[in-house]
């Protein structure tokens, strides 16, 4: 089976790049690491730690969606509810809360949710977010803690991956028929960085 590192990144799409730079850079402190396209085609990305990125197509008349509550239920087609980061400590989430509030951005108290505390608030894109600190001595990958009190089927199987349930790869591709193909990327192993 194929073993995930957590997550690359995650993309989304703004129509003020200038503004999301601000915020996410400036503000709640992600580097800008990766730049490429141009006006009107442009992908940013900040390091969000470990390996994660935080993308941001720029797309000329994209507009702020509308703030949805955290987590609440919604009926029809969707399929994204909120961007949730990892701080390191107490001290980051409180030290966020502080920044967000004195910009100006709506911030909610913290949250206690058992295995991490959390803070609430949007980017100016009204994407919702939350930045949570984890629990000391709350380790859910190393103890999972399922405690649905009516799961599924599918749930009732465990925290593990279960095997039989999809087809086997009975012809996987050959070594000798891999290609990768050249993407926009390219660029950022072919021009010199300005850092």
């Amino acid at each position: 089976m194929p073993r995930c590192t957590g997550f690359n990144h995650l993309a989304l799409a703004t129509g003020d790049l200038e503004a999301t730079i601000r915020f996410w850079r400036d503000l709640v402190g992600l580097p800008l690491v990766a730049s490429l396209g141009k006006p009107g085609a442009r992908q940013y990305f900040f390091s969000a730690g470990g390996g994660a990125y935080l993308g941001f197509f720029e797309w000329p008349g994209v507009e702020p969606i509308p703030e949805k509550d955290h987590g609440y239920p919604v009926r029809g087609p969707f399929g994204f509810d909120h961007l949730a980061l990892g701080v390191a400590s107490p001290e980051d989430l409180w030290a966020l809360r502080d920044a967000l509030d004195a910009a100006g951005f709506w911030v909610s108290e913290p949250l206690d949710h058992g295995f991490i505390h959390s803070i609430y608030s949007f980017d100016p894109n009204g994407i919702a977010i939350e930045f949570s600190c984890p629990v000391d001595g709350v380790d859910l990958e190393a103890r999972p803690r399922l405690v649905d009190r009516d799961p599924g089927p599918a749930a009732l199987e465990g925290p593990r991956p279960q095997p039989g349930h999809w087809p086997p790869v009975n012809e996987p591709t050959r070594p000798e028929d891999r290609r990768v193909y050249p993407g926009e990327g390219r660029a950022f192993i072919e021009l010199p960085s300005r850092d």
